[in-house]
């Protein structure tokens, strides 16, 4: 089973309603923001550094981050782009 299938089966049975796959270019960045609902990102291909909190995590294939709701975030996508799926 491909990776990102798998990562979208996974979301489904846990109850997340909105699923997406989604490409960041290389470098590309999300300045800090939150969501009023939990999000999960899966990094399917590529890197994906995620900033927490203030805790700085770098993503490769098949990690994952777990964002609650209202929580500040920021995204820098790796040198070579990433795909992603994302929960919501």
């Amino acid at each position: 089973m491909e990776l990102s299938e798998h990562c979208i089966q996974t979301l489904e049975k846990e109850g997340f309603t909105t699923i997406y796959e989604e490409s960041e270019s290389s470098n590309s960045t999300y300045e800090t923001h939150t969501h009023e609902y939990k999000v999960a990102v899966f990094v399917t291909e590529g890197s994906l550094e995620i900033t927490i909190n203030g805790i700085v995590k770098t993503l490769q294939p098949g990690d994952r981050a777990n964002i609650p709701a209202n929580t500040p975030h920021s995204t820098i996508a790796g040198p070579e782009g990433c795909q992603l799926v994302l929960g919501e």
